[in-house]
């Protein structure tokens, strides 16, 4: 934005003038003062150029036609990572600048300047590490301002060398000098090291690990002192460290290796047995293991690679992408069972890459924790959490400060989609189109983000997942503490869900025994308002919206759990204009552990007691004659049942009378199965009833039940029934009539049901949105409370969304 300018008098192109320039945005530590520097003296100005803790800061001298051409080369061939948001412009009269100068960074002021997240190996690096005549030879900590680790290692702002956990490495000669070269583009790339200077690696065998010293290299007489463990054993360092660690993996063992966020476990994704040994030590029975491979080729050999995919795999975000298996593809069968699709991704270190090159084979690279517990960061946090699990550790001594796990994204509708935003996007902003006071909103119990807002930037954490155990808890007091010393904000408001026993909400009550400021207001948020609120942010939607949130459990404003639900409103409130109709759910949480459980409940809406005698229906097969007495009576008396509206549910009551999956070991997998086995050309749906403002899922089951009864393949069967769900949405949005719908919860990870949906409500002349920057499950959920939080302190209140939504509204219940 240009806010002065000097008037042109006669010749006035040929007078000096000074332009100044503020970029905003990820602009440090991805070279862009050496490029500034290089423009300048291409353009032969003066001038300087320093880190802010608003980002960029230039002036520049000479002539106006060759400081525009500046500017514009400035905002068009920046370097690829950074990511400019606002660029403000001053024109000014000189004041005699000689030569080009880099400044030292100035610390002061509001720190609003954006941290640059954890980024995959650069081409240039990875090229030096496969070259024998490279000083940085098979070097696996190469990193320079394009690449390597950024949020994972920085300690506070601006982003400079000593604020870095970098600081106790003292750089060689030949290290300074690139660092200290503006023409290089290691110049203040602030982890820059290389074999001499930098952090080194050791493998260590763990205290009850499988390997012998036979299939590793034996240890070294002498230690550097870095990476001593205490109760392992250290069987090499540095190169033959990688090696013995290569050898590990080939002999089917499980290797804990410290990569750019965390550790990873890693072993040979062809060996069955090992994946079921890593299965079997982690805790996950069935769950999809993230595959690494080697390169492009590779992947192609897996699974089917468009090139939106293959654009994903080598981003520099470089996220775990899930793609369709080919039917050949040489991995065990553990790896993703039942599954159509695999979950793949390129090396993202150095370290990886030659860990692969040596392999020539695809390996699992999954998260360093046991099932439900936040990933190891510290080597000897390693060594204390992975015993029992890993039977070594790759380790280095470059310490990290916070975890981020693996993103994982999917294409859906030809586009990205996250569904686990993380490494090489946290902590990205979300932009707000106004600005807002200093929130912190916590988020949801499941799939936890945080999110801090700092002016028009909505900085949202890393992935934390569940808050189930005390582990995932203490990483969550951390990392709230964290991101508000990182940019030194006391929030004025803080924002958790509305469900009383989240471990958020009682987090807030106790003011996060200190971490959080007394003064603050407390707002709550409910949690499918969040939902509608966080997509319509990334959409920057002003106005009304109809939202369509389906997802598994989240508090109603009725105080019963709600998952099928259609708000209308806009950021700050909105109205419950319809749902699915409600069932009980026997035994609450056990229910969403046992799908059987569910199909239960919906055969019960159908045809009440009489329906626990259906036999020859699967769910009923596999309960005893007094479970089926004990089921009866707690529906009719209600007695340890929930009532629930959840979408969530319905996919997986659906996928138990199908007799796809009865138990479940991890969220979604019922629903899973029910989505991978429809056929996609199937074009009939079931009927379905819209009561007020209740849409009623019997007729569709009775139905589905017909056809299932007639022999009428399954893969018909899901599908008609994904037809129904996208067609009871249509129903709806044509009584709304909204200016825009958006899409948002875990079941729009469902790609059959998203695009499809969007496809129908497209062909219906109504603009429909889906998630781009962060997941639509409970991922998302701490933007929305944010957003929402900013627009009710901003003054919105409920009387618009009353008056044009009550119309449609049948049921109390407003957000």
């Amino acid at each position: 934005m240009e806010r002065a300018s000097l008037s042109n008098e006669a010749h006035g192109e040929e007078r000096l003038i000074r332009l100044r320039l503020a970029i905003h945005g990820a602009v440090q530590g991805v070279g862009f003062r050496p490029f500034v520097y290089r423009c300048a003296l291409e353009a032969k100005l003066t001038g300087w150029v320093f880190n802010g803790p608003d980002g960029v800061v230039i002036e520049v001298e000479g002539r106006r036609a060759s400081l525009e051409t500046f500017h514009t080369r400035i905002l068009n061939e920046h370097p690829r990572v950074a990511r400019i948001l606002a660029a403000s412009v001053d024109w000014l009269e000189p004041v005699g600048f000689h030569g080009f100068q880099i400044r030292e960074s100035d610390a002061e002021g509001l720190l609003s300047v954006q941290v640059l997240p954890d980024l995959a190996t650069c081409p240039q690096c990875r090229s030096e590490v496969r070259d024998p005549a490279n000083r940085r030879y098979r070097y696996p900590l190469t990193n320079c301002t394009q690449c390597g680790p950024r949020f994972s290692i920085i300690e506070q702002l601006p982003y400079d060398r000593p604020s870095t956990t970098m600081r106790s490495f003292e750089l060689c000669p030949a290290c300074r000098a690139e660092y200290e070269d503006p023409a290089n583009r290691r110049f203040h790339a602030q982890p820059n090291a290389c074999h001499v200077c930098g952090p080194q690696l050791a493998l260590w065998r763990m205290p009850d690990g499988e390997g012998g010293a036979e299939s590793a290299p034996s240890a070294p007489d002498r230690h550097n002192g870095a990476c001593m463990p205490t109760s392992a054993t250290v069987l090499a360092e540095g190169d033959a460290a990688l090696r013995g660690a290569i050898a590990a993996i080939l002999a089917g063992q499980i290797v804990g290796v410290k990569g750019l966020g965390g550790f990873q476990l890693i072993c040979d994704a062809r060996n069955e047995q090992a994946v079921a040994r890593l299965r079997a030590r982690k805790q996950r029975p069935t769950k999809p293991l993230a595959l690494m491979v080697r390169d492009l080729a590779m992947a192609e050999t897996l699974c089917l690679v468009p090139q939106e995919a293959a654009d994903l795999l080598t981003s520099p975000e470089a996220p775990i992408v899930l793609l369709r298996r080919r039917d050949e593809a040489g991995v065990a069968p553990g790896i993703a069972p039942g599954n159509p699709y695999l979950g793949l991704m390129l090396p993202t270190t150095p370290l990886h890459h030659l860990l692969l090159d040596a392999l020539e084979a695809p390996v699992v690279a999954t998260s360093g924790n046991l099932t439900d517990e936040p990933i190891a960061i510290d080597e000897y946090e390693a060594l204390q959490r992975l015993t029992g699990i890993a039977d070594w550790l790759l380790v280095h001594n470059r310490p990290l400060v916070r975890p981020a796990d693996d993103s994982v994204a999917m294409l859906l509708g030809g586009e990205p989609r996250l569904l686990r935003r993380a490494r090489g996007y946290a902590p990205a902003p979300v932009i707000l189109q106004h600005p807002a006071p200093s929130i912190l909103a916590l988020g949801a119990q499941l799939k936890n983000t945080i999110a801090l807002s700092v002016g028009r930037q909505v900085l949202l954490s890393q992935h934390l997942g569940d808050l189930a155990t005390p582990e995932a808890r203490t990483v969550f007091g951390q990392v709230v503490a964290d991101l508000m010393r990182l940019y030194a904000a006391t929030p004025t408001a803080i924002v958790h869900d509305l469900h009383p026993d989240y471990f958020t909400t009682t987090f807030v009550q106790r003011r996060g025994d200190g971490v959080l400021p007394e003064s603050a207001q407390v707002l709550s948020v409910q949690h499918h308002h969040a939902h509608l609120a966080s997509c319509m942010t990334e959409h920057q939607v002003e106005g009304l919206a109809l939202g369509i949130i389906w997802d598994g459990t989240g508090y109603g404003l009725d105080g019963t759990i709600w998952g099928g639900e259609f708000l209308y409103g806009n950021v700050a409130y909105s109205q419950r204009v319809a749902h699915l109709r409600p069932f009980l759910l026997p035994g609450g949480d056990a229910a969403i552990r046992e799908p059987r459980r569910t199909a239960l409940a919906l055969l019960y809406a159908i045809d009440g007691v009489q329906a626990m005698e259906w036999d020859d229906l699967a769910p009923l097969q596999t309960f005893t004659a007094h479970e089926r007495v004990v089921f009866s009576r707690m529906f009719q008396t209600g007695a340890q049942c929930v009532p629930t509206s959840s979408a969530g549910r319905l996919f997986d009551g659906v996928a138990s009378l199908l007799g796809l999956c009865q138990k479940v070991t991890f969220e979604g997998e019922a629903a899973m199965m029910l989505e991978y086995v429809a056929d996609p050309y199937e074009t009939v749906s079931y009927p379905f009833m819209l009561v007020g403002s209740s849409l009623d899922w019997r007729p569709t089951l009775i139905a589905l039940l017909a056809d299932l009864r007639r022999g009428v393949a399954i893969e018909r069967i899901s599908a008609r029934f994904h037809n129904a769900m996208v067609s009871s949405m249509v129903a709806v949005a044509r009584m709304i009539n909204p200016p825009v719908i958006v899409l948002s919860g875990g079941c729009f990870q469902n790609r059959l049901l998203a695009e499809r949906a969007v496809a129908v409500l497209g062909a219906c002349g109504m603009r429909t949105l889906l998630h781009r920057q962060v997941p639509p499950n409970d991922g998302g959920i701490s933007l929305g409370q944010l957003a929402a939080a900013a627009a009710r302190i901003e003054g919105y209140t409920l009387t618009e969304v009353v008056r044009i939504a009550r119309s449609y509204t049948f049921v109390p219940g407003m957000e």
